[in-house]
């Protein structure tokens, strides 16, 4: 008897489990990011600036959402880190590209690493957000000027769900939004790629 009601009760209480990356260059924010998804759906209070140093390979914080666990993965975006970004294409649920909007002198080096990586086979139908991080500053491009450099390639996206979004990691402005596009888009993509029972 006991076995049975373990197994329902263990049946009812189960989360759906989703695996999200955050990549894009070096010092584009996705440490602050993953810091301030944390702050704003766990109510923790997020890491001062001055402490989140760069990543050098992985940082994962997890986050219950409604009835689901998102296991964000914040891989390093240093060009050597980049080559590993392909190891996790395959188990991920959806991509997290984050751009710095300060740095218009990378934005093309930017787009070259966010064409190779939505060229990967491994990533075929997987959502897709992509944001336009420190809108907070003053020399901050505005998303439709991010969007007109990374246009030329937009018909390589395919038929997935995909979005620009302004946002600030730092301020927080604009993540909750963000996220919460982000959570319809995996529930929508469950056929393709479906979540792991816990």
């Amino acid at each position: 008897m006991y076995t049975l009601l373990s197994g329902l009760y263990n049946h009812l209480t189960r989360k759906e489990e989703y695996y999200v990356l955050i990549i894009g260059l070096d010092n584009a924010g996705k440490t602050t990011l993953l810091e301030r998804i944390k702050s704003v759906f766990m109510g923790v209070s997020s890491l001062p600036p001055d402490k989140i140093a760069p990543t050098v390979g992985l940082n994962i914080g997890r986050v219950d959402i409604k009835s689901s666990r998102i296991n964000f993965w914040d891989l390093g975006g240093q060009r050597d880190l980049q080559s590993l970004w392909e190891r996790y294409y395959s188990e991920c649920h959806a991509i997290v590209f984050v751009v710095d909007s300060t740095d218009s002198k990378r934005l093309e080096e930017c787009k070259d690493t966010f064409e190779k990586m939505i060229t990967n086979d491994a990533v075929e139908g997987v959502p897709l957000l992509m944001l336009a991080n420190k809108q907070d500053l003053p020399d901050a491009l505005r998303v439709e000027e991010i969007k007109e450099v990374f246009n030329k390639i937009a018909v390589k996206l395919g038929a997935r769900d995909s979005r620009v979004l302004p946002v600030s990691a730092l301020e927080g402005h604009g993540v909750k939004d963000a996220i919460d596009w982000l959570i319809l888009r995996l529930q929508r993509n469950k056929m393709n790629r479906p979540p792991i029972f816990r």
